[in-house]
């Protein structure tokens, strides 16, 4: 009988140890089918239109089916991408000199007019409170299908212009459609997608009579006009999807300034034109009233970005008296000061920027600011220097040659302006 009440009772243990597992497993089965069921986001689905009138929400996009898409819930931390410092990138560019030749300016043609050194090519930006992703040329393509885009200002408009159609063309080689007669505002098309891109030179905003040959030399001052804007740019505003707006060095340069088709004031003229000195700051100061006055009586639907000028680097002198730049790597906040004219165009452009802003309330969602004079500022061994002529040194290693200081190298610095904008398009962060 021993015997017999032994074996029972290990027969029921192991049933015991049978239900156990057995439930076990169900349990976890039922686990892994609610999480699978239930735990995943669905993805986004956004009609994408010709219309020039429809967004893309920074938070609820498509790429395509073989991509990775954005959940429309997700939630995106807070960052001030205009904050940050400049770290090694073994990657470098994501397109060379080589790759992108024919639409680079040959004055930013750095690598190929002889500069000697590449080290400036292997940096990134990094934001303090959060990572920026490297620039996506397929991913900003299918974002922009049907869009268009216009980079409207003075030459680092043009510089800016340049390095994103380099990105761009990683993926498809833009297609130049337009330019007018001076080939200074010109337009390209990415035929696969749909896409234009259109540069508009328009370096005061407002309507300018400008004397001067391509190397900046004035025959005369500038005829400023500041109550009436540069149709070369409103015209086109209606119509566009994105914008990006900028000025401020050209305020620098001796003017005659006209308030209702008459002159009332000047700044750097000769005492003997008997005009009042107003100084360059009421000018602009004036100039971007009306600018933003536009933008916000427009009532677009299309993003505008509105860029801060940015900061030049010449040391021991300016563009027209020898002014260098030798650095050869990114300096710490530190190291440099921005110029005093350098503050007080930043000033102008900040406190316009903030009086629309409270000005239009709700209504400014898609107005913002791009701010990345101290971003740039740090970056003094971006610029052509005496290499935006090609080998200026082959003739004669000593020859006192023309440093450019205030464009950048492409590809260089100014690449990462666009990592900071993917940025704000896609995840919503508007910086500050």
């Amino acid at each position: 009988m021993k015997l017999k009440w032994e074996s029972i009772s290990n027969l029921q243990q192991n049933t015991y140890l049978i239900k156990l597992v057995a439930a076990t497993l169900i349990t976890c089965l039922a686990f892994r089918f609610f999480v699978f069921r239930f735990g995943q986001f669905s993805p986004v689905q956004v009609s994408v239109t010709g219309n020039s009138n429809s967004q893309i929400s920074p938070t609820s996009v498509i790429l395509s089916d073989n991509e990775d898409q954005i959940p429309v819930d997700i939630e995106v931390e807070k960052c001030d991408l205009f904050t940050g410092k400049w770290i090694k990138d073994p990657l470098g560019p994501i397109y060379t000199n080589e790759s992108c030749g024919i639409v680079v300016d040959a004055h930013q043609n750095c690598i190929t007019n002889g500069r000697p050194d590449s080290g400036f090519l292997n940096w990134k930006w990094k934001p303090n409170d959060c990572s920026l992703p490297r620039f996506d040329s397929l991913r900003f393509l299918q974002l922009m299908r049907n869009k268009s885009w216009a980079i409207i200002g003075d030459s680092i408009a043009r510089n800016h212009v340049e390095s994103l159609l380099c990105m761009l063309s990683t993926v498809e080689k833009p297609v130049e459609v337009y330019h007018d007669e001076n080939y200074r505002s010109k337009r390209w098309h990415f035929p696969s997608y749909n896409f234009t891109v259109s540069n508009i030179w328009s370096p005061f905003l407002v309507q300018a009579d400008i004397f001067e040959d391509s190397n900046g030399v004035s025959s005369a001052a500038v005829q400023l006009h500041l109550d009436k804007l540069d149709n070369t740019w409103t015209d086109l505003f209606p119509s566009l999807d994105y914008a990006i707006i900028s000025s401020g060095e050209w305020f620098l340069k001796t003017a005659v300034y006209h308030e209702n088709a008459n002159p009332v004031g000047c700044h750097g003229c000769p005492e003997s034109s008997n005009m009042t000195d107003l100084g360059f700051d009421y000018a602009y100061n004036t100039s971007l009233r009306h600018v933003m006055d536009f933008i916000a009586k427009s009532k677009t639907k299309g993003m505008i970005f509105f860029r801060t000028s940015i900061p030049d680097h010449f040391e021991d002198g300016e563009w027209h008296n020898g002014g260098t730049c030798k650095k050869t790597e990114p300096v710490g906040e530190e190291a440099v000061e921005m110029k005093v004219l350098n503050k007080i165009l930043r000033d102008v452009e900040i406190n316009q920027f903030e009086r629309v802003v409270t000005e239009m309330g709700q209504e400014s969602e898609n107005l913002k600011l791009l701010d990345f004079a101290g971003m740039l500022l740090t970056r003094p061994d971006g610029h052509p220097g005496p290499y935006r002529e090609f080998r200026p040194f082959d003739k004669d290693k000593n020859a006192t040659v023309q440093n450019d200081c205030l464009h950048w190298c492409l590809p260089g610095p100014i690449d990462h302006l666009n990592d900071v904008i993917l940025e704000i398009i896609v995840n919503g962060r508007t910086g500050k």
